[in-house]
């Protein structure tokens, strides 16, 4: 089995018994899994490997975080913890956490009813409620922070904005503003708390705000990904689409490039990858939100757009406008986000997209191809996502 971990020398830091079998689970772009079942049980057994996320102290404060939520109802599948107390076992130099095996399965958007749409919302939005409880922001009252850990622009961003203002803006969706109140900024009585020593109790930067992806080095890499597309022998139909949507996006972003966003919203722990694969449903209900990997503090309301994004685009590259309509105002109500925050997040995360070619970064930089197949709908998304831009507003904000 290739990447084998040393079953031997980990089952003896656990009280789990003597493996039986080691299944490779295949889906996950960061790190590597495996259905294990040994004498004591089923487990899913994680190898902490993406060099971005693997550090021992970084996976102890997410199994510190699905503790917390745990104990709160939220569904999530917290890890054991071996005989010395510790929920990281580092094997070789190498990170791996065993965790309860969840039965169930993945759910898109499109297999969703409204009511589910609405309760998966929700759901995210008590995730995000959540964990504002138990790992509280330090300095976070009138501060913004940007995206800048984990931006879908992949740090395309930073260099100085020398690209033309010329063409007619896209109008930014408005909204309501916030009402006096509207968030309450105290844990509720009952629940667990993160104290102020608490290590995983975050710091807001206070530095300068993010402004979005700069169009001038999304320009440059659009010149950069052309230039590998011409080079690639033997072309293929990949090539061609690429190719396609490089030259679209690029008179896109020319039309619009004066509608770089100015700054960030309300920030707070998110789960940073919710997804469909990262969500279990037993039956219609969900079972587990698992892979908290990129578990940091970013805006929260921009979380929601991107995981709409995901869970709600068809294959032609279209949202399912009305499950995204349900979904989001069961996340406003729960999160207590305002129409405006939702708002603003559709325009910076358009902005993203926009400006975002992570996927053709892997293929051509990197020989990494496992990201192709989402490649037509997720290039083919924005360009329809600026055509109806007030619909996709309003879908998230009305």
């Amino acid at each position: 089995m290739p990447h084998a971990p040393p079953l031997g020398a980990l089952l003896r830091q656990y009280a789990a018994g003597s493996a039986l079998a080691c299944d490779p689970v295949d889906q996950g772009l960061l790190n590597r899994g495996y259905r294990l079942r040994t004498t004591r049980g089923r487990y899913f057994l994680k190898h902490h490997f993406d060099p971005e996320t693997a550090a021992p102290e970084a996976i102890a404060r997410q199994h510190r975080a699905t503790q917390r939520l745990a104990a709160l109802g939220v569904p999530v599948a917290p890890p054991f913890p071996a005989r010395d107390g510790r929920t990281v076992a580092v094997v070789g130099g190498h990170a791996y956490a065993l965790h309860p095996w969840i039965e169930g399965r993945h759910r898109h958007g499109s297999q969703l009813t409204a009511a589910q749409c609405g309760r998966l919302g929700a759901l995210l939005g008590v995730v995000h409620a959540s964990l504002e409880r138990v790992m509280p922001l330090q300095g976070r009252a009138g501060t913004e922070q940007s995206a800048r850990a984990d931006g879908g622009v992949r740090g395309d961003a930073g260099a100085p904005d020398t690209a033309p203002h010329h063409r007619t803006p896209l109008p930014l969706c408005h909204a309501p503003a916030r009402a006096a109140g509207a968030r309450a900024e105290e844990p509720h009585a009952g629940h667990p708390t993160a104290e102020a020593s608490d290590p995983d109790a975050g710091s807001v930067d206070t530095g300068p705000v993010d402004g979005g992806a700069d169009p001038a080095t999304t320009f440059a890499l659009i010149d950069d990904l052309l230039a590998r597309v011409r080079r690639h022998r033997p072309a293929d139909s990949f090539d061609e689409l690429a190719r396609h949507r490089l030259l679209e996006r690029r008179a896109l972003l020319e039309q619009h490039v004066g509608r770089r966003p100015p700054h960030s919203g309300p920030v707070g722990w998110v789960h940073g990858d919710f997804h469909p694969f990262n969500l279990l449903y037993r039956g219609d209900a969900p079972a587990a939100i698992v892979d908290w990997d990129r578990l940091g503090v970013k805006p929260r309301a921009e979380e929601a757009v991107r995981a709409a994004a995901i869970f709600f685009v068809r294959p032609a590259g279209t949202l399912d406008l009305p499950r995204v309509r349900a979904y989001a105002r069961a996340y406003r109500r729960t999160a207590g986000a305002t129409p405006s925050e939702l708002a603003a997040a559709v325009h910076r995360v358009w902005w993203e997209r926009l400006n975002d070619f992570w996927m053709l970064r892997w293929h051509y930089e990197r020989g990494d191809t496992r990201a192709d197949p989402q490649f037509p709908a997720a290039s083919a998304l924005v360009v329809w996502w600026t055509r109806e831009y007030d619909a996709v507003c309003d879908a998230f904000a009305g």
